[in-house]
């Protein structure tokens, strides 16, 4: 009798607990801050060693950085970008997985010339978008900044974080 009633008080018990744990949790909303763009330095696009335009920069040159990149962000303002800086020279493959805003993203080799672009990656989708050549940093503008600008395969880019900036 007394090892029936155990029985029961542990199914009882068990039927308690997990009842409970399958409560539903309605209208749980968490709510975070928008990410805010943080001018960290300057980027010059250039073409025949002419500026042809100047565009503030944040700098991603750490692996979290490097693979969070512009996930999250609902916007950016004309003349803002992110600058991928790597370690070493490689094929670099991008793509816009939680990245909300279209982008052009271009490849850079170590001596700063233009290997490669994509232009108009569409947001939140996960196709590789991979340089054709190596390349050791990697800008990414809002879409259609590519065309608007001119860029292409050859020109180059001069930069400074606002660290070594006078």
């Amino acid at each position: 009798m007394k090892k029936n009633l155990r029985h029961l008080t542990y199914a009882l018990i068990a039927t308690i607990l997990i009842s409970c744990g399958n409560e539903e949790q309605k209208d749980i909303k968490v709510e975070t801050p928008e990410i805010e763009f943080k001018k960290e330095g300057e980027l010059y696009l250039l073409k025949a060693a002419d500026t042809i335009e100047k565009i503030d920069i944040e700098i991603a040159d750490n692996s979290y950085e490097q693979q969070t990149g512009l996930m999250y962000r609902k916007s950016m303002k004309k003349n803002e970008g992110m600058l991928f800086i790597f370690q070493d020279e490689n094929i670099r493959s991008f793509y816009m997985k939680n990245t909300y805003i279209p982008l052009d993203i271009i490849y850079y080799s170590k001596d700063s010339t233009v290997v490669s672009y994509v232009e108009n990656a569409k947001p939140l989708d996960e196709t590789s978008l991979p340089s054709k050549a190596p390349a050791k940093f990697v800008l990414e503008l809002n879409a259609g900044e590519i065309q608007h600008l001119n860029i292409e395969v050859g020109d180059k880019i001069d930069f400074y974080p606002l660290s070594e900036q006078k």
